[in-house]
């Protein structure tokens, strides 16, 4: 059985079915999630996995599913189906494939009672079909998410030239059907992969997928044929209060004829900030507090917020903190969109200790070694020796020597032992 045994021809009367439904994925999906979803629907699906009563209607379900994946995962199958629906796998012409009429398959489902197959419940509409979205990063900040922020950006796209109306020739000129793809707008090609040669559907690269062209004298002098022009245009990126990550601008993305514009999608990607880390909706920050107030307490502000606040933190005496201890601030994290709550902050201490060479008087190391509680008891060991040290060691540079270089000594010194002579026997 070919690749391309159940692709489905969508005549003009026929009405069109959304793959990407089927699959339940989005016209972004990559490679991957394309895979992944079809793992999940085929085994759904699968025959071996119904009642005996049940295997026809989910043998015909399997086969819909299977063929939305050959098609959706080979880019080149995906491109043509992006640009022209079902209708690029209409049957045999130009050495394109037999392919099965879809309407068969869904009158199938009918006759077996077995209900519509998954993605095409409310799908089956003659609308056009809607463009793939174009994604675009935008660097923010965290005091862009935490604030909000209003941007005007530039927006360059494809529009349907306004002067031909997207059909790339003059008024009346008369098109020619293109004689390499006999009229349908794609070709067959052999691709080779994983070490054997499988069918492939690729736009006709001389007509480019239209099935048809224009002698030159006839095309439209503003788009050169293309049907399409470049158009830029200004767009206000409105970045809300809050933890989100992407902004949508509903049919702002290129067109096409013959389809629904596809969205703008922004993502925002947050920069690197000395200060604060957000992790969702929860913000985390580093305090520096002197040796002196981790042992006997403080009371200032700590900190400056994003927005520009000081928070300002008590510790009393008696109130020792550790070094890494954190504190939480319940209520002072990020806005949460549409929510009007916020999430919390947490403050990690440090504790910066004197340099080398500071030197406080005896009166006070006297006072403040009495001032401290008792100590740990004494390790008690009957041999005592002085050690040298490097105080400036990294624990994370430790190099641990090749334990063959041992193994091969002590195979030398049996080696040594085996060839020594013995001692006589008296």
């Amino acid at each position: 059985m070919s690749n391309y045994d159940f692709v489905y021809n969508l005549t003009e009367s026929a009405e069109e079915i959304d793959l990407y439904e089927i699959l339940e994925i989005t016209r972004g999906a990559s490679k991957a999630e394309i895979k992944k979803a079809y793992h999940k629907a085929a085994l759904a699906s699968h025959p071996d996995k119904v009642a005996a009563e049940d295997r026809e209607a989910a043998d015909v379900r399997f086969k819909v599913v299977s063929q939305a994946y050959e098609i959706l995962y080979d880019e080149g199958t995906r491109d043509m189906y992006d640009a022209h629906g079902m209708a690029a796998f209409e049957k045999g012409q130009g050495g394109m494939p037999e392919y099965t009429d879809m309407n068969d398959i869904i009158n199938q489902f009918f006759q077996m009672g077995g209900g519509m197959p998954p993605g095409f419940e409310g799908s089956r509409s003659k609308k056009p079909r809607k463009g793939p979205d174009q994604i675009q990063d935008y660097p923010v900040t965290i005091e862009d998410l935490y604030k909000g922020k209003s941007k005007r950006i530039k927006v360059t796209k494809n529009v349907i030239c306004g002067h031909c109306k997207g059909t790339g020739a003059k008024t009346k000129a008369k098109a020619h059907e293109c004689g390499s793809c006999g009229g349908r707008g794609a070709t067959q090609k052999m691709k080779h992969e994983n070490g054997y040669y499988r069918p492939v559907i690729a736009e006709c690269s001389e007509c480019h997928g239209q099935g048809h062209f224009f002698k030159d004298k006839d095309k439209c002098k503003k788009c050169g044929g293309k049907r399409i022009i470049e158009e830029s245009k200004v767009v206000e990126l409105y970045i809300p209060k809050g933890n989100g990550d992407k902004i949508k601008f509903k049919g702002e993305a290129d067109q096409v004829p013959g389809q629904i514009p596809g969205d703008i999608v922004v993502l925002l990607k947050e920069k690197a900030q000395s200060t604060f880390i957000r992790k969702g909706e929860h913000l985390l920050a580093t305090i520096n507090i002197a040796l002196a107030e981790s042992l006997f307490g403080f009371s200032r502000v700590v900190l400056k917020h994003v927005d520009g606040r000081g928070l300002h933190m008590s510790r009393s005496r008696g109130q020792i903190t550790k070094p890494g201890q954190t504190f939480k601030i319940a209520g002072e994290g990020m806005p949460i969109k549409r929510t009007g709550l916020t999430g919390d902050l947490y403050l990690t201490v440090n504790v910066v200790f004197p340099d080398d060479g500071w030197s406080p008087d005896q009166n006070m190391i006297t006072s403040f070694v009495k001032a401290q509680p008792p100590s740990q008891e004494p390790i008690v060991a009957d041999t005592v020796e002085d050690v040298e040290y490097d105080d400036k060691a990294d624990i994370h540079q430790i190099k641990i020597s090749d334990s063959r270089i041992n193994e091969d000594d002590e195979d030398d010194e049996a080696a040594d032992l085996d060839g020594a002579p013995q001692c006589a026997q008296q």
